[in-house]
């Protein structure tokens, strides 16, 4: 409680109110909810809590908490909500994700880590070197599965997940459960409490939706320059990488500092623009779907489908950046006259109400939505810029200060794998690994604590 506090987190939103009765007596909990809903702590929390009581030693390349996220920038963020927490009670976490030399990881596991927060497909590689093993997992969560499912991860995690003990306690949070997702409930979630916040694919009501329509490409140019104008901080989405590198460039050039996140930039490069948009200066995020789950950042205004999202689930979880935590936020989709009819069925499916407006720069709700413009900031000169860039991390695999490759993220928890504690107030863990002495998996057996003791062997 005192590390949530010292984040001032001290009122729980409605995902963790309901879930975290049945998550601290170690049942087995399905979680949906939309994006920005607080699913990261519904885990988080009782993942540390309950590791920290049973107190299993620290074995290396033997964690006993296991987080499987899709993306790398959401399992950095899930790595950095949870570090608190599993400082706060002596446990550790680490990083595993592709796109990063793996060299630092084996370190991380080598050394010991109690909670590994992972991508499948770099931990399956790393199981098959038996680098890690995952037979000593106490707690094992799944967050935005039905991503993992559009992705094509699920058989890799279905390798993962039968890699665990059955007896251990499971979480899936997810926002849908198509695709497959079902299936994974079904086979690794022992009667399951559900728990649902709101529809899997319902708006959230404090995003103010709005759809510009534009004469032509040029108009929408000068749009998007203006759109991205303000002086809060905003992400723009783009359909390509080239794309939205591009559209970044241009704005930097133009007085307007921004940075891009898109799949072909290092881990390193990706750490060092979300910290530029998310504690520096710069206030636009020029991005593609990659950066539409996981990367939460405080205080985005306004996102802008620059281009519109192929499908309606996209939409939701780009425009999920904005008016997270119950903050309030606005959504632009900026529309060309071929795109009306795709858009609006778009919209159709995601459940929103909006009429499209004809604009241009100059219109007057353009102007009272952006509001205040931030001032004219000079760019760099190209070669500064240059040698910024060479010498700022173009190594993937850098410094030990970074969040992926076994680094520390977070307050110097490594970012992946760290154990997760805080005292859970009357829970203990009896009874789902009861006999885990002899090497059986005892399910829930009516213990009146409600969880299962440490395991008392390897």
């Amino acid at each position: 409680m005192k590390a949530l506090a010292a984040q001032g987190k001290t009122e729980p939103f409605p995902i963790q109110t309901d879930t975290l009765p049945d998550t601290l007596a170690g049942d087995d909990v399905l979680g949906r909810g939309k994006t920005g809903s607080g699913k990261t702590l519904a885990f988080s929390i009782p993942m540390a809590a309950g590791l920290s009581e049973m107190e299993v030693p620290r074995a290396p390349g033997a964690p006993t908490g296991l987080i499987l996220a899709p993306t790398r920038e959401l399992a950095t963020q899930i790595a950095a909500a949870l570090t608190p927490l599993a400082e706060a009670v002596g446990l550790t976490v680490t990083t595993v994700f592709g796109g990063v030399k793996q060299a630092r990881q084996e370190q991380a596991f080598r050394r010991g880590v109690d909670i590994v927060v992972a991508c499948p497909g770099r931990l399956e590689d790393l199981m098959r070197q038996k680098i890690v093993r995952l037979d000593e997992v106490e707690i094992t969560v799944l967050d935005e599965a039905d991503h993992m499912a559009d992705l094509g991860f699920l058989p890799v995690v279905t390798r993962i997940l039968a890699a665990t003990p059955s007896g251990g306690q499971r979480m899936l949070f997810s926002a849908t459960l198509d695709n497959g997702v079902d299936k994974l409930v079904k086979r690794f979630l022992d009667n399951p409490k559900h728990h649902s916040v709101d529809d899997e694919n319902s708006p959230v009501a404090q995003m103010t939706h709005h759809v510009f329509e534009t004469a032509g490409t040029a108009e929408k140019n000068d749009l998007v320059r203006e759109l991205a104008s303000g002086t809060g901080r905003r992400i723009l989405f783009m359909r390509t990488k080239h794309q939205a590198k591009k559209l970044a460039k241009k704005l930097t050039a133009e007085g307007v500092p921004a940075v891009d996140l898109h799949g072909n930039l290092s881990q390193a490069q990706r750490d060092r623009n979300l910290a530029a948009f998310g504690e520096g200066g710069v206030r636009v995020l020029v991005a593609t779907d990659v950066a539409a789950r996981g990367v939460h950042v405080d205080g985005v205004e306004l996102v802008v489908h620059v281009d519109p999202p192929a499908e309606h689930k996209a939409y939701l979880h780009r425009s999920g950046r904005t008016a997270r935590a119950g903050s309030d936020g606005d959504v632009v989709t900026i529309c060309l006259p071929e795109q009306r009819s795709d858009l609006r069925k778009l919209l159709s499916k995601a459940k929103i109400d909006v009429k499209p407006a004809r604009v241009d720069a100059k219109s007057q709700a353009v102007d009272e939505l952006v509001g205040e413009r931030a001032a004219y900031v000079k760019p760099e000169p190209i070669v500064a810029a240059v040698q910024q860039q060479r010498g700022g991390g173009g190594r993937s695999s850098g410094g030990r200060g970074r969040s992926g490759g076994g680094a520390r993220s977070g307050g110097g928890a490594r970012g992946g794998g760290e154990r997760n504690g805080s005292s859970r107030s009357g829970s203990a863990h009896g009874a789902r690994r009861g006999a885990a002495s002899n090497g059986q998996s005892a399910r829930r057996s009516g213990s009146t604590q409600g969880r299962r003791p440490a395991r008392t062997s390897g």
